[in-house]
């Protein structure tokens, strides 16, 4: 399966595909806070214009990687926040793992030193795809927001990188 995914680029003419598994993600209840899917303009701002990523099977859109800045402050230029979605017809099949090996060698050639993931704690899957690529449990929060009324803990992880540091 790995042979035939590919993982490149996107960029605003890949929206539509990458905000439908976006949803697909918000649909689960357990991926993000966040209850719609913003527009590019939006997306765009939030995120960091760099390590934008998608898997391609088969000539569709199968997941999407990309970071979003932890801080404005110059110091934590080096730091930045993984997401990472797949469509919910690919997972568990190694396709989030082709997408954060690359997202992690993406920062990495540009100069990010540590990665974070703020993951619902009930989102075991999410949770061990990153641990399996180095990330590490620095904390939890608890109740840290709700959705649907109904509060939710995060389990927060980091990677740190060996070639930068």
């Amino acid at each position: 399966m790995q042979n035939k995914v590919q993982i490149q680029n996107f960029d605003q003419n890949d929206w539509i595909s990458i905000s439908k598994i976006y949803k697909e993600g918000i649909n689960t209840g357990i991926a993000t806070f966040e209850t719609e899917i913003p527009d590019w303009n939006q997306w765009d701002h939030s995120h960091i214009s760099s390590c934008r990523l998608k898997a391609v099977r088969n000539t569709k859109i199968v997941g999407w990687a990309a970071l979003s800045p932890t801080s404005k402050r110059k110091v934590y230029t080096g730091v930045a926040e993984v997401s990472i979605y797949i469509t919910s017809k690919r997972r568990n099949i190694g396709v989030g793992k082709l997408l954060l090996e690359k997202l992690i060698f993406e920062s990495e050639k540009g100069g990010f030193w540590t990665l974070q993931a703020s993951i619902f704690t009930k989102n075991k899957a999410s949770i061990g795809l990153h641990k399996s690529l180095g990330f590490r449990e620095i904390g939890y929060r608890e109740k840290i927001g709700k959705l649907h009324d109904i509060w939710h803990d995060n389990v927060i992880l980091e990677r740190r990188s060996k070639n930068i540091l």
